[in-house]
């Protein structure tokens, strides 16, 4: 008789888990979304104004990232004219899915790299189950320090971003959970010496802030094909140390378990928020507090589109209105990296 394996866990259409531990995610949702999700491979030779290329950061771990180089002209008429600003990038998913070689960032974060023009350093990041949090701030953070590295000028040499990359002008980037490891990261980069690195700027995008107890915004905004409850509790479930709740400070860092936010040393930050966001009222209670707690936050409100409307390329294509959005969400992002 063959041992069947048995399904202990699914999140619809992203995630299987099977009761030996294994993990599949493979899609199995609309075959029409499936391209968002495919990799796309590097390439050392610009395309449409954008080369990529993937490093290994660090050979014990494998941690590596994906390095978004524009081609762009310098600027002769500003100081540093020759350097762009290094934009270190954490994708979603949940903390479970998704890679920094899908085609949704790619196509988002190469007209970032184009628009702003800014080196983007995209961080693989280890995904739960099999690698609970704080595994992917772990990374995070990992990728911040080699930067530092870089521009110590110790060991590590990466042609692309010592020889055009600004280390005065670091900024984080995160969509969805991604958006929770810039508060994190940025958090944990406060306590260390950075020099002669400098971080300007965090910039989290519908980040994943909840907490136990639904929202008034979670019961009454409808679901997206980006985020439903059901994504956000199993998700959560599968990616917070085992027995917390979504209080944990990992997702309610303006809750009352987490550190008080007066008490961290961040950078600037720009929230970025969606009006039709499931998640937006805890967002917008994140904002408070950082504003309560005198933290320099801007808030970036994008109206009538929901989470993570601009990785959805198909409504970007299709919709004039997502369209237009998105395109003022990167105007507003350009502009605050431009002023810090």
């Amino acid at each position: 008789m063959v041992y069947q394996k048995k399904i202990v866990e699914e999140v619809s259409g992203w995630l299987r888990i099977f009761d030996d531990g294994w993990v599949d995610r493979t899609w199995t949702g609309p075959p029409e979304v499936k391209f968002m999700a495919e990799p796309v491979p590097p390439h050392e030779e610009f395309i449409e104004g954008v080369a990529i290329r993937d490093v290994t950061i660090d050979e014990n771990s494998g941690l590596s990232v994906r390095i978004y180089l524009p081609q762009h002209e310098p600027d002769h008429y500003t100081d540093n004219s020759d350097k762009l600003p290094l934009i270190v990038h954490f994708h979603g998913g949940g903390f479970c899915i998704s890679q920094a070689d899908w085609y949704m960032y790619y196509y988002i974060y190469s007209r970032l790299a184009r628009s702003a023009p800014a080196i983007v350093v995209s961080v693989y990041l280890r995904l739960a189950p099999e690698h609970r949090l704080p595994a992917a701030i772990d990374d995070g953070f990992s990728a911040l320090m080699w930067l530092r590295a870089l521009a110590q000028g110790q060991e590590s040499y990466e042609p692309w971003l010592n020889n055009h990359g600004d280390f005065n002008r670091v900024f984080l980037i995160g969509d969805s959970s991604g958006g929770n490891l810039v508060h994190h990261v940025a958090a944990r980069a406060g306590q260390v010496d950075l020099s002669p690195m400098r971080l300007a700027g965090g910039i989290p995008v519908h980040p994943g802030f909840v907490r136990s107890e639904r929202s008034k915004s979670e019961m009454e905004q409808p679901e997206s094909p980006f985020l439903t409850l059901d994504m956000v509790d199993r998700f959560l479930k599968l990616a917070l140390p085992k027995g917390c709740t979504k209080d944990h400070p990992f997702t309610c860092p303006m809750g009352h378990a987490a550190p008080p936010l007066d008490s961290l040393n961040l950078p600037p930050f720009l929230l970025c928020v969606a009006e039709a966001d499931l998640i937006r009222d805890t967002e917008m209670e994140y904002y408070e507090a950082m504003k309560k707690a005198n933290k320099d936050v801007e808030l970036l409100i994008n109206p009538g589109v929901g989470h993570s409307f601009y990785l959805n390329k198909i409504a970007v294509d299709m919709d004039p209105h997502t369209a237009a959005q998105t395109t003022g969400l990167l105007e507003g992002i350009v502009e605050f990296i431009k002023k810090h």
